[in-house]
C-alpha cells in the first residue's frame, strides 16, 4: 500500500474485518475519515490511533509457478509375476523420492488378474512423474 492514506477495503484487509465494520466505526466516530466523493479515506495517524500501535504494511505473498501432473497407465499383457516386479520397482522408486522430501509424488497400483492388465496412477510434480514414466517405459520395453 505504501501511502498515508487508506481505503475502508484496505482498512479491512489489515483489520481482517468486514467492510461493513469498518464503515459502522467511520460512522460512530469510533475511526476518524475524510469523505471524498462516495468514498473514506482513513489516514494512517487516525488508523494508529485507533489501533494504539503503529500500522504495519502486510507483507506480499510471492507465488511460484508449480505443475501438478497426473497420469493414468494402464499395461495390458502382464502377468502377476511381471506386474509384481513392475509394481515395487515403480514403488521403491517412489519411496526414494519421498526420503528426499523434495518434490511430490505419489503412485498407486492395481492389477487385475481376469484381464492381465497392471494400472498405474501417478501424480505429484512434473520431474518425480517423468522420471516414473522413463521407469515405465523401459519396464515394458523390455522382454
Amino acid at each position: 500500500m505504501g501511502t498515508d492514506l487508506f481505503s475502508v477495503e484496505q482498512v479491512a484487509e489489515l483489520l481482517n474485518l468486514h467492510v461493513r465494520t469498518v464503515r459502522a466505526y467511520v460512522r460512530e466516530g469510533r475511526l476518524k475519515a475524510t469523505r471524498i466523493g462516495k468514498q473514506y479515506r482513513i489516514a494512517r495517524a487516525d488508523l494508529e490511533a485507533l489501533l494504539g500501535r503503529p500500522v504495519s504494511e502486510p507483507t506480499t505473498v510471492s507465488r511460484t509457478r508449480h505443475v501438478d501432473v497426473s497420469t493414468i497407465v494402464d499395461i495390458d499383457v502382464v502377468s502377476p509375476d511381471q506386474a509384481m516386479r513392475i509394481a515395487n520397482g515403480l514403488v521403491a522408486a517412489a519411496n526414494m523420492n519421498a526420503r528426499t522430501g523434495q518434490e511430490r509424488l505419489r503412485l498407486d497400483t492395481s492389477y487385475d488378474e481376469e484381464r492381465a492388465r497392471l494400472k498405474l496412477v501417478v501424480m505429484g510434480d512434473l520431474a518425480p512423474v517423468m522420471a516414473i514414466l522413463e521407469m515405465v517405459a523401459q519396464y515394458t520395453e523390455a522382454p
